[in-house]
């Protein structure tokens, strides 16, 4: 019989367990939609400075650049959603779920459109997550 100790497993065994609690997984400050929102911002410029190019190089690599930043607003908005909202965010705000849907989908119609309004249309849905980020960063002091 081979048996291995393990002193740090033996040492945590013998701490007393502690119950705590926090509404996302890291102490506040960590999470902000003005991550996805740069991105976004990233996403904007990028379409109207390819409307006024008919350079083919530059579009190509606008089009690379523009799907890469669109991508950084999915992963973003993605983990805003999956680790700073909690069940009573979507309780006292039912339309949390729609929202972040519509906003990662709007994402990725900017990388197959090209143009600002398609930009500027992920930039409000951004922006109508912060309002609701922020009453729960409000609510939660």
């Amino acid at each position: 019989m081979n048996i291995h100790f393990n002193p740090i497993k033996c040492l945590f065994r013998q701490l007393p367990a502690q119950m705590v609690s926090a509404h996302c997984d890291l102490p506040c400050g960590v999470y902000d939609p003005a991550q996805a929102r740069i991105e976004a911002l990233s996403v904007f410029a990028i379409a109207t400075k390819m409307a006024d190019s008919s350079d083919t190089d530059y579009r190509t690599r606008a089009i690379i650049i523009k799907e890469q930043r669109a991508e950084l607003v999915k992963h973003h908005l993605w983990v805003l959603w999956t680790d700073y909202f909690k069940p009573q965010h979507l309780e006292q705000h039912p339309n949390l779920h729609d929202l972040f849907w519509r906003a990662t989908k709007q994402a990725g119609e900017t990388k197959h459109l090209h143009d600002a309004a398609t930009a500027q249309k992920l930039l409000d849905l951004i922006d109508e997550i912060a309002e609701i980020f922020a009453a729960t960063k409000a609510a939660a002091k």
